[in-house]
């Protein structure tokens, strides 16, 4: 391949849960710009309230606006809770904070979803609106449900993560509607697209926030017969989740809490991995080629560094098989 085709290669998708995913979707936001695709996980969709909430979408949205929460990991940053405090003294559920600001898309959403929109459309809008130049589309616009048998029986995502605080132990973890949900032709349109630069799958949970994406009909297929290199990055350093439940569902669910373990989840789609340096032993075992980074995203100058090092790896990828 030539330099002249390579700087022709520009496109990027990234598949993406919530906080830890939208860390580096930011990162390479800031490298790339309009020439980034996000594909958000809405499998922890809902309806509260009469109110249809997307969070990951959410999440996403807020971080790439500069809108997040940097302390709470979600939702809106300098947000009020007076809608909160008037609910519980009507004594209604209050499980599910929403804040004001936050409460804002919510409603809006849910108004233009009933007028006949997508879940895509909205997003799109709200992007344009917001300034974001990365392109950021939910993983089906059909309703995809993350559900779990767990040792409390079964429950909507939802109920297990905000409402139980994830202390059930889980057995199992299915997506309803998965089999029957139809990828966005723009992404389709995307992952076939000879100007892709590389396929990332973000730090997410495999199990609640990228598997949801992977088992929308066809989506799996299209990945693995992307016209770039897919490179994953990992969620787990030092056989510990960085944040949230990853590696509680890995050790209750039979799988080792590692990094490796993760990557043989993808390892049908995997051109090339990206894990911590803590866990650069490790690397031998997976059979493809890996970087070891800095992969704990503690300020936007590691998210941008760590986007670098991920592109770059795709890059490399990509002129080895020239």
């Amino acid at each position: 391949m030539s330099a002249a085709d390579n700087l022709c290669k520009r496109r990027v998708v990234a598949l993406c849960g919530g906080i830890g995913g939208a860390k580096l979707a930011l990162g390479l936001s800031r490298l790339l710009g309009g020439d980034l695709m996000v594909v958000v996980n809405t499998g922890d969709d809902f309806d509260h309230l009469g109110l249809a909430i997307s969070p990951d979408l959410d999440t996403v949205m807020y971080t790439l606006a500069g809108l997040d929460d940097p302390q709470r990991g979600w939702g809106r940053r300098d947000e009020t809770w007076t809608f909160m405090a008037a609910l519980a003294a009507l004594g209604g559920e209050t499980w599910f904070a929403l804040g004001d600001g936050d409460l804002a898309t919510h409603v809006e959403r849910t108004r233009r979803r009933a007028a006949g929109e997508t879940l895509s459309a909205v997003t799109a809008d709200f992007c344009r609106r917001l300034g974001i130049a990365a392109r950021v589309l939910p993983m089906s616009d059909d309703g995809v449900r993350t559900r779990l048998r767990t040792d409390a029986g079964w429950l909507d995502f939802q109920d297990y993560f905000v409402r139980r605080r994830c202390a059930p132990r889980v057995l199992e973890v299915t997506y309803d509607g998965a089999a029957s949900a139809r990828p966005h032709a723009d992404v389709l349109a995307a992952l076939a697209d000879p100007r892709l630069r590389a396929v990332v799958i973000c730090p997410s949970n495999p199990f609640l926030s990228i598997e949801p994406i992977l088992a929308v009909a066809g989506l799996r297929e299209a990945i693995a017969h992307a016209a770039a290199p897919v490179t994953a990055v990992s969620p787990i350093i030092g056989a510990r989740a960085v944040k949230g439940p990853t590696a509680k569902m890995m050790s209750e669910l039979g799988v080792e809490v590692s990094a490796t373990a993760v990557a043989r989840r993808y390892r049908d789609l995997l051109d090339g991995y990206v894990l911590d340096r803590a866990d650069a032993g490790e690397a031998a075992e997976l059979g493809i080629p890996v970087t070891a980074a800095h992969t704990l995203m503690a300020s936007l100058t590691d998210r941008e560094e760590l986007a670098r090092q991920v592109l770059a790896s795709a890059d490399a990828l990509t002129k080895a098989t020239a």
